[in-house]
C-alpha cells in the first residue's frame, strides 16, 4: 500500500469540503499536503551529514506516512512525513544531507533557508557517533541560528566497536544543554526515546518562549 493511500484510508475524515486525493506524485498545494499541515501540531526538521543515518531515522519515525516532491524552484527532492505520539501529530521535514550551512551548494541553500524561515519547532540533528568531530561542525552552525536543537547520536554501536566512548551528558553540556539521545537507528534502538525527547523538549521551549502574564 502506498503512502498516500495509507493516509487517505486512515484520515479521510479529516478532509474538509469534499477534498480529494489525486496522485502519488505530490506538488505544491496538493490536498494531501494541505491536510497534513492543517492537522499538524508540531513540526520538526531532520538535519545531518550525508551517511549519518538521517534517512533511516526519518523512515523509522514516519513509516508509510510520507510524501515527496521537490523544494520550490529546486531540483532537490523534498521529503516529509508525520507520526502520532501521545495524541499529537508531528510533521517531520527531511532536510538535504549537508556538511555545513555555508550555502555554496544547492543542498546547503535549501537547508539553511528552511531553517531561517522559522517553520520548525525543533531541529533534530542526526550525528554519526563514529565521526563525531566532523558531524559536530553542522551542529554548531545550527545552534548559532538560535533554533531549539536536539542531537540524535546515531551509530553508537559502531563508535563503541572502534573504541569511542561518548558521555551523552558531557556532550550535551558542551553543546549548551541540547538534549542528546543515543541511538542505533538501523535496529530501531532509541526511536521511542527520540519521540519522547522531541515532544518534551518542544513543550519546554514553548514554555520558555511564552511571556509571563502581567499582573
Amino acid at each position: 500500500m502506498g503512502a498516500d493511500q495509507e493516509v487517505a484510508d486512515g484520515e479521510a475524515g479529516d478532509l474538509e469540503g469534499g477534498e480529494k486525493l489525486h496522485s502519488t506524485t505530490l506538488i505544491q498545494c496538493n490536498p494531501l499536503e494541505m491536510m497534513m499541515r492543517r492537522n499538524t501540531e508540531l513540526t520538526i526538521a531532520l538535519a545531518g551529514n550525508p551517511n549519518a543515518g538521517k534517512t533511516t531515522v526519518f523512515n523509522r519515525l514516519t513509516g508509510s506516512r510520507q510524501h515527496t516532491g521537490n523544494w520550490p524552484g529546486k531540483t532537490i527532492e523534498r521529503k516529509s512525513g508525520r507520526y502520532k505520539y501521545e495524541g499529537m501529530w508531528i510533521e517531520v521535514v527531511d532536510l538535504p544531507g549537508t556538511y555545513s550551512l555555508a550555502a555554496y551548494s544547492e543542498e546547503e541553500v535549501v537547508a539553511r533557508d528552511f531553517l531561517l524561515e522559522g517553520q520548525v519547532d525543533v531541529v533534530v540533528v542526526v550525528v554519526d557517533a563514529s565521526n563525531l568531530e566532523r558531524n559536530l561542525y553542522l551542529v554548531v552552525q545550527i545552534l548559532e541560528l538560535q533554533i531549539p536543537v536536539l542531537i540524535a547520536l546515531n551509530m553508537t554501536d559502531m563508535a563503541e566497536t572502534i573504541g569511542f566512548e561518548i558521555d551523552s551528558d558531557d556532550l550535551s553540556e558542551e553543546l549548551g544543554g541540547a538534549p542528546v539521545i543515543r541511538m542505533v537507528a538501523a535496529r530501531g534502538k532509541g526511536i521511542d526515546e527520540l519521540k519522547e525527547a522531541i515532544l518534551r523538549y518542544a513543550k519546554l521551549q514553548s514554555k520558555e518562549r511564552t511571556p509571563n502574564p502581567i499582573v
